[in-house]
């Protein structure tokens, strides 16, 4: 992140860019800086955009190879390609000598570091990684955005918010706002109005589901995912909560086998030093490669609604009934 910012900050654009990983609100972020960098926000002659799979090559290359229109640079942006996991032979080709004049930019949830298209990209321009930020960063970067408001945050509000928030930056965004706005009219912000404000009920909800799923309880675990459904939450984020959480149980139990004590735990896996005994005793119902498997299914789930090989709300269903039947 520092060096897309220093890149902008000096004048030193580099001509290709991959934003890799699971932070989807930073990769956003330095996303649309690269492109206000390059480009004029309203210049929609020189900047194209491709997204998902199946991306033709040719017609990327064809825009690629032609001037900008009465500028100096023409801006490329590629999201969710799948070109970092397979071969990608004619762009990973063509990237190593792409005109002065083109610039671009790919975006994607996951890569391969062994595939041609990264390693082209790696040697040409540079490669960012925007993994789950720690709780110490993300208390930073709330505790600022609240100073820039003039207001404070006492540390038992601020770890009860991002107790509540999660890990995910949108989602935090998105509380913290809604928290600004119920505390416009005081200076600081207290564990009171944390509870007031903030959806924790959704956080809640799975980490009771995936105790029912701990349990083999189909029938309860089944009945919360249709409350969460009645919430109107899609079954893309309920996904994401469920890897989240199964991945947090992975951590703990892990570091837990390594030796490692409470503080530790909660330090090396982002969470909240009180929320690490409940996790712990959430883990005792699963082994290790349980949980590995787990994540592994949560991903391929995630692969198939994306690809449109299954429904969303079915393919969410199915993987809880298979991890608690």
């Amino acid at each position: 992140m520092k060096t897309i910012d220093e890149d902008i900050k000096n004048g030193k654009i580099k001509q290709v860019y991959l934003l890799y990983g699971e932070e989807s609100y930073l990769k956003r972020q330095y996303r649309d800086k690269i492109k206000n960098a390059v480009v004029d926000a309203d210049d929609k002659m020189n900047f194209s955009a491709f997204e998902g799979k199946g991306i033709d090559a040719k017609k990327v290359i064809s825009i690629a190879d032609t001037l900008p229109f009465f500028a100096e640079k023409r801006l490329i942006l590629i999201e969710n390609s799948g070109l970092f996991k397979g071969s990608a032979d004619e762009l990973s080709a063509y990237v190593k000598q792409m005109p002065e004049s083109t610039y671009m930019v790919f975006v994607e949830d996951e890569v391969d570091k062994r595939s041609k298209m990264f390693k082209a990209v790696k040697a040409q321009g540079s490669v960012v990684e925007f993994p789950r930020q720690k709780q110490e960063l993300l208390m930073r970067w709330v505790a600022g955005r609240i100073r820039r408001e003039h207001k404070n945050i006492t540390t038992n509000a601020m770890q009860l918010f991002l107790s509540m928030a999660g890990d995910d930056m949108e989602n935090i965004d998105k509380e913290l706002e809604k928290l600004l706005c119920y505390c416009m009219e005081r200076d600081s912000i207290t564990p009171e109005d944390v509870e007031a404000i903030c959806s924790g009920k959704v956080n809640n909800q799975i980490f009771d589901m995936v105790n029912a799923i701990a349990a083999k309880n189909q029938k309860q675990a089944l009945e919360l995912y249709y409350d969460l459904l009645e919430l109107k939450e899609p079954p893309m984020r309920i996904l994401f909560l469920i890897a989240r959480q199964f991945q947090i149980l992975f951590q703990v139990k892990d570091l837990r086998k390594q030796g490692f004590d409470g503080s530790t735990i909660a330090s090396k896996a982002g969470i909240p030093p009180f929320a690490v005994k409940r996790n712990l005793s959430q883990a005792s119902g699963f082994s290790i490669e349980q949980l590995a498997g787990a994540l592994s299914d949560c991903a391929k789930a995630e692969e198939d609604i994306k690809t449109g090989r299954m429904n969303d709300q079915l393919a969410v269903e199915l993987l809880i009934m298979q991890y608690s039947s």
